[in-house]
């Protein structure tokens, strides 16, 4: 009698185990490191047609996956968003300028989060001909969130991914110039609410200490 019940508990155990392991490595499975995101979109966007000669960087951070540089065409931008969105990523930031004359990259899109972080430090290498001191200042300006360096061209270009597609500044003509971390903008907006518009979104990238405002209201030249 006493082997018949041994026998019956070691089925019973034998059932839930198994079946405990596979909800472990589900749940396991249902969540990706940001490493292993950042490569797989990376991967996707190096083998794109549309996109594997551009320079466009991916950083993941608590599944949420930021992609920056530029492109040549808002179907290449709209292209990059469909290929970072895979299973395990929580939201897209596509801060991708659409550029027409973006100049195509050797080196495509290879890397890492490991290597995102050094990114900072390149930026840093090819400010060196606007002179060591001034690459040494904007060193202690510290690192954006996606730990790359923040300089003047960094904001430059991330104020100009903020004008792309804003409603309020379609037909706008605005010229974006950055020094010292004081932004200029020059050039003409439709309206007062566009040029309200431009001054506050150029005031929410990273880096910035002051907008100076020279836009004027008027048609686009």
């Amino acid at each position: 009698m006493k082997a018949a019940i041994w026998s019956a508990l070691a089925v019973a155990v034998l059932a839930v185990g198994p079946a405990s392991t596979s909800a472990v490595a589900q749940t396991s499975a249902a969540k990706p490191a940001d490493s292993t995101l950042d490569e797989r979109i990376e991967n996707r966007i190096s083998k794109d047609p549309t996109l594997k000669n551009y320079k466009v960087d991916v950083s993941v951070d608590h599944a949420i996956v930021t992609i920056t540089g530029a492109v040549p065409t808002q179907a290449a931008r709209n292209r990059a968003t469909q290929l970072a969105t895979i299973p395990g990523v929580s939201r897209v930031d596509n801060q991708l300028i659409v550029d027409a004359s973006a100049s195509k990259s050797v080196k495509g899109t290879l890397g890492t989060v490991g290597t995102k972080t050094k990114e900072g430090a390149a930026t840093a290498g090819e400010k060196t001909k606007e002179g060591a001191a001034k690459v040494g200042e904007k060193t202690k300006e510290g690192l954006s969130k996606t730990g790359e360096v923040i300089t003047d061209g960094w904001i430059t270009t991330r104020v100009k991914s903020k004008f792309v597609g804003e409603d309020l500044l379609k037909g706008s003509d605005i010229n974006v110039d950055t020094n010292d971390h004081v932004v200029t903008l020059k050039g003409t907006v439709l309206s007062a609410a566009a040029r309200a518009r431009a001054i506050e979104q150029a005031k929410e990238v990273e880096g910035v200490h002051r907008v100076v405002d020279q836009l004027t209201i008027g048609p686009k030249r």
